[in-house]
């Protein structure tokens, strides 16, 4: 495609030259419709001028006779202006007036109807050039006939500045054009060609490339604001997915090849049924836990792509995290451990009571393993506040440095006093999603912040649920949005 062909094919050529046929289609009819209504409205005022002159005069030769209407007749030719006058009889001798020659034969047919005569003005200097006039001729009683009209060039010079006015506008309409196609494709499609360029940079690989934000709050800065967010949520969701990647390779291929050796071994050696049952055995726990491992990730996907959002209801946070409780509590206490709650009767939210369970239960789970040994304590609570409920899971362990505690939410993060401990790191990696889903914010505070190091500073983790009004709005916008 030609340069060329290419220029009339862009948007801002397009809509300029939209802008100008509509433009100058309006100025046409403006100025055809100023220009006729005025020269009727011209005309008109014309006649009636001419016809009250007549009948003025007409009145005065009934009332002064021949000599009084030559003398007003006369007078009223030496004055300056406009106005036409012509006495004479039918033999044609002029008796008074300004006009110097005029066709003989426009006296033949008279009547009432105006006419428009070429003349010649008769001025105390001499003949002047032709002009043109509209006339209407009068016959009086005794053979007279007088000429009364008006110069028409005053309206022929109005008409013609209208047509100036025209032919200038029409040029200052195709010059404001090609000014607003520069501006257009100098300020538009230049914030195209940056959409285009940052679009290109992401497909190669960049995904950190955003879109430019003026801060003008226009149209390309919302897109741009809203293609940033996606932008961003994609780079998200892609370092995510490498992450998660990275993380099964690593932290999977040591149980896997575990796995491998033992039943590799057990195939080498000569053992009896009790061995081999044994070896299956420890087998099928690894391939139990693998299996939860992969479940975990796959529940943690789903949350995050917010799949379980059509099952959300209006559940009793107190009631699950008394049921979770109940649930823990024989381990608690085979393990020496104590678990308190504190909760109201009732505290509405509204969720998906299986993945709160679970995000519940992942805590508590978290808090047994970290605890300390010895005078063990857990608190589960649950509180109102700013109109919906935190959910508080707290324990006496060593807690979690300030610096580790954004990490410890990311997939297969175990810090280093956890490694001895059974667990694949996805635990509150899930807690983190099912928070998001359901517009929760997450928080880590140590329990006992006043400690020295070294000690028991314990670890408080709290999910704070907004009230169910605020959760019903968000995904009121939010299917709007979609639907949009």
């Amino acid at each position: 495609m030609t340069t060329i062909g290419k220029f009339f094919r862009t948007t801002a050529i397009k809509l300029s030259l939209i802008y100008v046929a509509v433009f100058a289609g309006f100025a046409v009819f403006l100025v055809l419709y100023l220009n006729t209504n005025t020269s009727t409205l011209l005309a008109r005022q014309l006649n009636d001028t001419i016809n009250a002159e007549i009948k003025g005069l007409a009145e005065q030769y009934a009332q002064r006779g021949l000599p009084g209407l030559i003398a007003l007749v006369d007078r009223r030719s030496r004055q300056p202006g406009a106005n036409l006058y012509l006495l004479l009889n039918d033999d044609g001798k002029v008796f008074a007036g300004n006009i110097a020659r005029i066709t003989p034969a426009l006296f033949e047919n008279i009547d009432s109807s105006p006419k428009e005569i070429k003349y010649r003005l008769l001025e105390e200097g001499g003949v002047v050039a032709q002009h043109e006039a509209v006339v209407r001729i009068f016959e009086l009683r005794g053979g007279f006939k007088i000429l009364v009209g008006r110069d028409v060039g005053e309206r022929d010079a109005l008409q013609a500045v209208v047509r100036q006015t025209f032919v200038i506008g029409g040029i200052l309409l195709v010059i404001l054009g090609l000014i607003s196609w520069l501006f257009v494709s100098s300020r538009v499609l230049k914030r195209i060609d940056a959409v285009s360029n940052t679009t290109r940079s992401i497909m190669s690989g960049d995904l950190s490339g955003r879109l430019q934000v003026t801060g003008s709050g226009d149209e390309f800065d919302r897109l741009a604001l809203g293609l940033n967010t996606m932008l961003g949520r994609i780079e998200e969701l892609m370092h995510g997915l490498k992450e998660v990647s990275d993380n099964i390779a690593h932290d999977l291929k040591t149980p896997l090849t575990r796995l491998r050796n033992r039943v590799e071994s057990a195939l080498a050696e000569d053992g009896s049924t009790e061995f081999y049952r044994e070896t299956l055995t420890t087998t099928i726990e690894e391939a139990d836990q693998l299996i939860k491992t992969f479940n975990a990730l796959l529940l943690i996907a789903r949350v995050e792509a917010k799949s379980n959002g059509d099952v959300m209801s209006e559940v009793d946070l107190s009631a699950i995290a008394r049921d979770v409780v109940e649930l823990y509590e024989p381990v608690a206490e085979e393990t020496g451990f104590d678990i308190k709650i504190t909760t109201p009767e009732k505290a509405l939210i509204r969720g998906n009571r299986e993945l709160v369970s679970q995000a519940v239960a992942n805590l508590i789970d978290n808090a047994l393993k970290y605890a300390a040994v010895s005078e063990a304590e857990i608190d589960v609570s649950v509180v109102q506040a700013g109109g919906g409920y935190t959910l508080s899971v707290a324990d006496n362990g060593p807690g979690i440095d300030t610096e580790a505690r954004a990490r410890v939410l990311q997939r297969f993060t175990r810090l280093d006093d956890s490694r001895s401990q059974p667990g694949s790191g996805l635990g509150l990696s899930l807690v983190s999603a099912v928070a998001s889903l359901h517009d929760a914010k997450i928080d880590l505070q140590d329990t006992n912040p006043s400690v020295k190091d070294g000690m028991q500073r314990g670890l408080s983790i709290s999910l704070y649920f907004p009230p169910c009004s605020h959760v019903k709005d968000k995904r009121r916008e939010l299917g709007k949005a979609d639907k949009g």
